[in-house]
C-alpha cells in the first residue's frame, strides 16, 4: 500500500435504500450456489498521517450478479475488522448491474471511536460508470484478472476522532 501523508479522507458518497444493520461478522460473503465472478478485494485503512488503524470496522453489502439485493436476509452482506496492521480482506462475487446504476459496492468504514465514512467503491472500465451520478473516480478499485476471477485493491483514509 502506498499512503502519502497527508492522505485526502475516503470521499463520502449515498448509502443508498439497501442498507441493514446488524450484519454477520464473516471475511467472505460467498455462500453455497452464490453465482458470478469471484472477487477478492483487500487493502488497509489509514489515518490522514498514514498511521494503520487497527481494529477498523468495515461493513460492506451489494447486490448479487443479477443487480439484485437480498432484502429479507444477509446474503452479500457482512462486516469485519482490520488486523493489527490495519489489513483487511474481503472475498465476494462482482456485483451485477440494475437500472440507474454502475456495478459498485456498498461499505462503511470507521476508526475504533472515529465518525463513520459511508460510500461505494467501483470497477474500472464499467460503461455505465459515465451515466451513473453517484460514480466518483476516487473510489475506482484497483483490479487484476486471476485465474479464478477478480481481485482488486483499496486503500481507505479515516478520521480517527
Amino acid at each position: 500500500s502506498t499512503c502519502k501523508s497527508p492522505a485526502s479522507l475516503t470521499p463520502e458518497l449515498t448509502e443508498g435504500p439497501y442498507f441493514k444493520a446488524n450484519s454477520p461478522e464473516r471475511a467472505s460473503l460467498l455462500e453455497a450456489g452464490t453465482a458470478g465472478t469471484k472477487l477478492v478485494l483487500s487493502g488497509s485503512v489509514f489515518t490522514t498521517d498514514c498511521q494503520p488503524v487497527a481494529h477498523a470496522l468495515l461493513d460492506f453489502w451489494q447486490a448479487d450478479a443479477n443487480g439484485q439485493y437480498d432484502n429479507t436476509g444477509y446474503t452479500l452482506r457482512g462486516h469485519q475488522y482490520t488486523d493489527a496492521a490495519g489489513h483487511y480482506q474481503l472475498t465476494t462475487v462482482v456485483p451485477g448491474l440494475y437500472p440507474g446504476r454502475t456495478e459498485h459496492i456498498h461499505l462503511k468504514v470507521q476508526a475504533p471511536g472515529g465518525p463513520i465514512i459511508t460510500s461505494q467503491l467501483f470497477f474500472p472500465g464499467v460503461p455505465n460508470n459515465s451515466e451513473d451520478g453517484i460514480f466518483d473516480p476516487k473510489m475506482l478499485l484497483t483490479v487484476q484478472e486471476t485465474s479464478d476471477g477478480l481481485t482488486a485493491t483499496f486503500d481507505f483514509v479515516v478520521k480517527t476522532k
